[in-house]
């Protein structure tokens, strides 16, 4: 439970605060000079203590927005909690100055004042940690471009706005504490098609195009619950002439996503349990060692990379810095022999048949997956949502992967690779052709190429929220 408060930022006790806490409200005075106390939504029980909210307080200052710019007065809202706030390990691992303070970065988003509303609304503080939850358990960091599905209005209204993207804050400035660096990364509210534009291309590219239509956000991406219409709506010619434009140029930079899905190995008959197949009926799956789960943290975390080849980020058990440059070498092959081990000695198996099961969103992304992804030699992950399931589907022209074009279906435990060839890719995308629609579909939905032994199910959710898939 939170509670609505001022602060008490007295200048005389400024030296008592926290170094992690003290430097986020510096850069807030710097902005909101004359807005010392701000209302502020704190956690009643700090999540140190046992707290359900990892977010220790909300600030909520008031915005006269910029005239020059046609920038819209706007309520501005900033979190406290996402980076190392004390340094003393009651909630992240202090490492030093150097590096990440905590998961690096804090949260803000921007609403648009309505006339006469004299008090910021509070629902986006629970928005907030809400995201905050989802880093924490997952411990999945974010970073501008990201895109986040929410099926849900934020303000739980009727609004259309019902995902958000991730965009860095256009006022805020990163900041170095005792503790490490962080960054400010703003909320963006969205619609749903302006999200799935966002998946089929990417993030940036329909960030810019938000900034450049002033009632979908304008040049600070101010979040307007208000808003009735999409950008395609406004401008019809932005989805042919830069979204399908961007796709066909440059493919998609989603490289993986979380998701309702699971994968059966068919070349292994069902009892039997030994070096046991992903989805084993009536017993635990084999967990990921915590190699594999750091190298497809690292797929959904990065996106995509510009290289002359697609790389799968090397598997290692040292969490590496968001902006660090990949090397054209990276590769599983280019680390040392050490590293290609996994962490639990888990072989390689090379599978006969495959039957890949997905909900029905996680459906309607396989068409991405093969045009915008593996027809520009690059790779895309589900990762499932239910437990260590993740499904990577990689093209001829990645490196580091362990499914080969002579043994295109490979696993290490629950973790499944699926190389395709070209060819294979356009006849598939002829066959999904229907996952395009944004019409409900029929469920289920099965998709079979037997000269492949490969076999899709597109089923209803129900299924995954099952004990047994």
């Amino acid at each position: 439970m939170d509670e609505v408060r001022p602060t008490t930022q007295a200048h005389g006790l400024a030296s008592l605060f926290p170094p992690g806490l003290q430097a986020i409200y510096g850069e807030c005075k710097r902005l909101y000079p004359d807005q010392a106390n701000p209302l502020q939504v704190t956690a009643i029980v700090k999540y140190w203590l046992g707290g359900p909210d990892p977010l220790d307080y909300i600030s909520m200052y008031r915005n006269t927005g910029c005239p020059a710019q046609d920038v819209q007065e706007h309520w501005h809202y900033v979190s406290f909690g996402l980076s190392d706030l004390y340094g003393d390990n009651r909630v992240h691992e202090f490492t030093g100055p150097e590096g990440p303070s905590g998961f690096g970065f804090e949260l803000t988003f921007r609403l648009k004042r309505e006339v006469g509303e004299t008090a910021p609304p509070t629902w986006p503080a629970e928005l907030m940690q809400g995201l905050a939850r989802y880093v924490f358990q997952s411990e999945n960091t974010f970073c501008s471009g990201d895109h986040i599905s929410w099926h849900s209005p934020l303000d739980n209204s009727e609004s259309r706005i019902q995902h958000m993207l991730l965009t860095e804050d256009p006022q805020m400035q990163a900041v170095h504490t005792p503790f490490g660096l962080i960054s400010f990364l703003q909320i963006v509210g969205v619609c749903t098609e302006e999200l799935q534009a966002a998946q089929q291309w990417n993030g940036q590219g329909i960030l810019e195009l938000l900034r450049g239509v002033h009632v979908a956000g304008g040049p600070w991406l101010i979040t307007d619950m208000r808003r009735g219409e999409t950008i395609f709506d406004i401008d019809p010619h932005l989805q042919q002439e830069r979204v399908d434009q961007g796709i066909e140029t440059e493919g998609s930079n989603l490289s993986g996503v979380s998701a309702k899905c699971v994968w059966d190995d068919l070349s292994r008959p069902p009892e039997d349990e030994e070096d046991s197949r992903s989805i084993c009926i009536g017993s635990q799956p084999r967990r990921l060692s915590d190699k594999d789960t750091e190298q497809i943290r690292e797929v959904l975390r990065k996106g995509l990379e510009f290289n002359t080849k697609a790389a799968l980020p090397p598997i290692s058990s040292q969490r590496q810095g968001l902006d660090r440059p990949q090397s054209r070498k990276d590769s599983l092959e280019s680390e040392s022999s050490a590293a290609i081990v996994p962490h639990e000695l888990v072989r390689t198996r090379q599978l006969e048949s495959v039957h890949l099961k997905f909900n029905q969103e996680s459906g309607t992304l396989l068409p991405l997956c093969l045009r915008g992804r593996l027809l520009h030699g690059r790779h895309f992950t589900y990762k499932s949502i239910n437990g260590d399931t993740a499904i990577t589907f990689v093209s001829t022209g990645v490196e580091g992967a362990f499914a080969t074009e002579e043994h295109p279906y490979a696993a290490h435990g629950p973790w499944l690779q699926i190389l395709l060839n070209e060819e294979f890719v356009e006849q598939m995308l002829g066959d999904l052709q229907e996952l395009n629609t944004r019409e409900e579909t029929k469920l289920p939905k099965e998709y079979s190429w037997p000269e492949k032994k490969l076999k899709i199910s597109v089923l209803p959710d129900s299924v995954f929220d099952s004990p047994l898939q």
